[in-house]
């Protein structure tokens, strides 16, 4: 049976090569519900190779089926105060491709895709997209812009300029992928690529993203990477079950971890040792277990 790595490996360190293109473009295509052809991928804190880096967001220059440049912005990430991060992610990709003394007109339509390996909230539906409207109070009809571009008048609606976010819940999706977008939600939640597919991009991923492909280095690195995953999970659903964290804390590793750690010191020093071991940030740790930085940073 084929084996495919985890999209989150995948979009970090394969789909960056030109080769692999085809397979972002794909999930775009789908999810965008237009042709999207990727130019390149743009510098940023996503594409850093080292085992330290915490973060996991890929810019992505593209054209739409208008011919107009976009920036996409996929994130992955797991972080405290998560909806400011995707707020942050946006403004500094909008600033980074905008040289100074370039005009406004220069600033290009941007999408935040997060694809959510954790629970960011409630809410029963696997997918949500937002986007800016401005409405009227009293009227609640929605405001048109009106700008002169090149000698004529442009009448644009807010949406077509402001950012829009696609948060991709998938752990919330429980069904048998009928349409190309299931598919695609199926394979960023189990890994599974059906072998008849025709989904833009699976068919690409169906080859680019075997597992038995990659070099013994690269199957070595994945499968840390995946017994990392294994471990946090296995040490936070356990002191939950056991009721060794209580309460609430926002923004732990898997988005939210509720829980105030509780219970005898060696507990909370075994909890924190584990979770040091597959690199949670000695802040997030203290709120978890109640111990110090120097007990911490002792184990």
């Amino acid at each position: 049976m084929d084996k495919y790595v985890r999209f989150d490996w995948a979009m970090k360190r394969m789909l960056r090569d030109k080769a692999n293109f085809a397979v972002l473009e794909g999930l775009l295509t789908v999810l965008l519900e237009e042709p999207i052809h990727i130019l390149e991928i743009l510098e940023s804190e996503g594409n850093q190779q080292s085992e330290d880096d915490k973060f996991n967001r890929v810019d992505i220059k593209a054209k739409d089926s208008k011919d107009e440049i976009i920036i996409v912005e996929i994130q992955n990430t797991r972080e405290l105060y998560y909806l400011e991060r995707i707020l942050y992610g946006v403004a500094k990709a909008i600033t980074e491709h905008i040289t100074l003394g370039q005009s406004y007109q220069a600033v290009k339509k941007i999408y935040s895709i997060s694809i959510l390996y954790f629970d960011i909230g409630k809410g029963s539906d696997y997918l949500y997209h937002g986007q800016n409207h401005f409405i009227g109070v009293h009227t609640k009809d929605e405001l048109v812009i009106s700008t002169k571009q090149e000698n004529a008048i442009i009448h644009k609606l807010p949406a077509k300029i402001f950012p829009e976010y696609y948060l991709i819940r998938v752990n919330e999706f429980n069904q048998v992928a009928k349409t190309p977008l299931e598919e695609w939600i199926s394979y960023l939640k189990n890994g599974v690529i059906r072998p008849d597919t025709t989904t833009p991009g699976l068919v690409e991923a169906k080859e680019k993203l075997q597992y038995y492909n990659m070099s013994s280095e690269e199957r070595h690195a994945y499968d840390e990477h995946i017994n990392a995953i294994m471990i946090q999970n296995d040490v936070l659903n356990s002191a939950k079950l056991e009721g060794k964290i209580e309460g609430r804390a926002e923004g732990k590793i898997e988005g939210r971890i509720e829980g105030m750690a509780e219970g005898k010191a060696e507990e909370k020093r075994e909890i924190a040792k584990k979770l040091k071991a597959i690199g949670i940030p000695i802040e997030q740790i203290k709120q978890a277990t109640g111990l110090s930085s120097e007990d911490i940073e002792q184990l």
